[in-house]
């Protein structure tokens, strides 16, 4: 069952797995689906063990030719567009999900997405809230309230489903061109953000983390453009240009 994608490059981003058999699983998974390439970030088993191997069966060239990487902005900042999973209960009142289907179903209204990438988390613990900041969108797969969290082969496994269902849907495409800022045109924004507000003294350096979370989780729900991006950009470019000039003078 290969997907049908209006995208091309899609990449699947473990972060921290600590189980081979997971691993290999979400390997083979990777061989049903159709996708174009594994990436883990700082594996804490043998990604390469007979464990694994035994598991991804068809999907061992996943294993042998998986990029790691020793953070996620490493592992993220060549696509354009990263959608991350969630199943923890603890995050941020300032988060904000939503469905897998409903998504998906937006991806599809672009004509093209060149690099797309679904982050999936820790099999203990998940993604922290200041990497769930790095994703354009972030997702949960609706569980028991009791029991929410869902064994991490098992959350890859849908969520490709849900991607190949949505890939064969007729879609009005409204915007022909996908010109969504990226996750790390994003970034690269608010660290220049962050030491401008910081230099004239508007963050303090023990509270600055939370503030601009919270402004960069505006920015990401907003669907914000590349242009949109740049502009701000320029904004920050020429105070801090105008703010260097006058302490010159």
């Amino acid at each position: 069952m290969i997907l049908k994608k209006n995208f091309s490059n899609l990449k699947v981003i473990l972060v921290e797995p600590n189980g081979p058999l997971n691993v290999g699983s979400v390997a083979r998974l990777c061989s049903n689906f159709g996708v174009e390439e594994l990436r883990i970030v700082s594996p804490k088993c043998d990604i390469f063990s007979l464990e694994a191997k035994k598991m991804a069966l068809k999907g061992q060239k996943f294993l042998e030719h998986c990029k790691i990487f020793d953070n996620l902005e490493k592992a993220i900042f060549d696509c354009d567009l990263v959608l991350a999973s969630c199943g923890r209960i603890d995050i941020s009142k300032d988060s904000f999900f939503e469905s897998s289907e409903d998504i998906f179903n937006w991806t599809k209204s672009f004509k093209k997405i060149n690099n797309l990438a679904i982050i999936f988390g820790r099999e203990n613990r998940g993604l922290t809230n200041s990497e769930l900041l790095l994703a354009n969108k972030t997702f949960n797969i609706p569980t028991s309230q009791n029991n929410p969290s869902l064994n991490l082969s098992h959350a890859v496994s849908i969520v490709l489903y849900e991607l190949n269902k949505s890939s064969k849907k007729n879609f009005n495409r409204e915007l022909d061109v996908f010109n969504l800022a990226s996750s790390k045109q994003i970034h690269d924004s608010f660290v220049e953000i962050e030491e401008m507000l910081l230099g004239v003294g508007y963050l303090l350096k023990h509270t600055s983390r939370a503030k601009i979370s919270k402004f960069k989780s505006y920015i990401l729900r907003a669907n914000t453009s590349m242009h949109e991006i740049n502009v701000l950009r320029g904004v920050v470019h020429q105070i801090n240009w105008f703010l260097n000039n006058s302490k010159k003078n």
